[in-house]
């Protein structure tokens, strides 16, 4: 089941924040490529390391939402980004839709730091910014239905199905975190939640008085 799109008819503006996110994810992850391993403990975000110097490891806060564990976590996160992503932004308008996918971002960061603050295992990935960009997509886009590729034809589904199948995806690429109760590694599952919570909540506060639009 590969999602390939959903419903743009009545978009009214060009999702240039959406595109440039993920333009940016992109050349982030070639990056990582190249500097290895050490740059990744410099610029991932590692709970114990920002609790001894939150000052000075505060970069890290937006620099891991921009690194990947790998290529299917990243190219799942993209494309989810691409399909989501462009209606939040259409009504949310540019400048708001970008606070809040950093927001959500920091969000899950949080909510996972909550849970591991003795971790010295290092936490990455754009799933929790994501993970709020499908919460406020639920909100807005309740009806929404996605077209989504099985076998050799293309079939609208509940954009809540696809939604689900997203989570099903961070289980096998994972959020990039690695920290888990045994600090050997897995998905970092409240930053997920923590990130779907702040997109569900902010949303409330960030979509205004925007009335809601009929689509087909």
């Amino acid at each position: 089941m590969l999602p390939i799109g959903d419903d743009n008819t009545g978009r009214r503006i060009v999702p240039l924040v959406t595109y440039a996110l993920a333009v940016l994810n992109v050349l982030f992850f070639l990056v990582e490529l190249g500097g290895g391993d050490a740059f990744i403990m410099k610029w991932a975000f590692v709970p114990s390391r920002f609790l001894a110097d939150p000052i000075g490891d505060f970069p890290t806060l937006f620099t891991s939402m921009f690194m990947h564990a790998g290529l299917l976590h990243l190219g799942s996160n993209m494309l989810y980004l691409w399909i989501f992503g462009d209606n939040v932004e259409d009504r949310f308008g540019h400048a708001k839709f970008l606070v809040f996918y950093l927001l959500c971002g920091l969000g899950a960061t949080f909510a996972q730091l909550a849970f591991s603050m003795g971790s010295n295992i290092p936490n990455l990935g754009a799933s929790g910014a994501i993970a709020g960009v499908l919460g406020a997509y639920l909100v807005m886009f309740p009806q929404g239905r996605v077209s989504v590729m099985q076998g050799q034809r293309v079939i609208p589904m509940p954009a809540l199905m696809v939604i689900g199948f997203w989570f099903v995806l961070q289980l096998f690429s994972g959020i990039g975190s690695l920290a888990d109760t045994a600090d050997t590694g897995g998905v970092a599952y409240m930053a997920h939640i923590g990130g779907f919570v702040a997109g569900f909540v902010l949303t409330f506060l960030f979509r205004g008085n925007t009335s809601p639009r009929l689509t087909a």
